[in-house]
């Protein structure tokens, strides 16, 4: 938290975090009707005058917390991708690769992010600012699932394989939401590792 002596640029900055911070907690834990600025105001120990000088309304907030969000796990994707490239060319590589990508879609974040999504299906204002976001992630999440695997994007079938994937990955995130899910996931994920390598190892150039 920052004190008395920080500069005021710098405590405004780490105000706006916190409220960012509270709000993907309040959407994960308790839901959209939950994440209102008085609550995450008083999550996030600030006034609810501070909160509005940051985001005047609601929409503000959840706009800039999904923004925060696509840094975050951009930046999480960044680093498991180099750890992937670590791993051995082979079918053990591809199945990292599909956890990594459904560990992804079973996360806090994406249990924010979901929340924000279902309300946005009736709130055409607010899917006009949730689309290009969300559809931004995903074009970054299959470059970087595209580089890990090391396959050919141009090929349409490779292209096609890692979207499977990631809709796969997507769709078990889904199943997790109300129950524990990850022994069956733990399952299709090992499954669906070794078809999706012997399917792009089939590929010009191959794995």
């Amino acid at each position: 938290m920052a004190t008395p002596h920080e500069p005021k640029q710098d405590r405004s900055r780490a105000t706006r975090q916190r409220l960012l911070e509270s709000t993907i907690d309040t959407l994960a834990e308790t839901g959209w009707a939950a994440a209102t600025v008085a609550v995450v105001a008083e999550r996030a120990g600030v006034s609810r005058g501070a909160a509005q000088h940051h985001f005047p309304t609601r929409e503000d907030l959840i706009t800039a917390a999904l923004e925060y969000m696509f840094d975050i796990r951009m930046a999480q994707a960044e680093t498991e991708a180099q750890s992937l490239h670590r791993i051995a060319e082979g079918v053990g590589r591809t199945e990292a690769v599909v956890v990594s990508l459904v560990e992804s879609y079973t996360s806090p974040l994406f249990k924010a992010a979901l929340q924000v999504w279902t309300h946005a299906a009736a709130d055409p204002a607010l899917r006009e600012r949730i689309v290009p976001l969300e559809a931004r992630f995903g074009r970054v999440s299959h470059r970087m699932a595209v580089a890990a695997l090391g396959v050919d994007d141009s090929d349409p079938i490779a292209h096609h394989l890692v979207q499977a994937t990631m809709d796969l990955a997507r769709g078990l995130g889904l199943a997790d939401v109300l129950t524990d899910d990850s022994a069956r996931r733990k399952e299709i994920v090992a499954q669906w590792a070794k078809t999706l390598h012997t399917a792009l190892d089939a590929r010009p150039g191959g794995l």
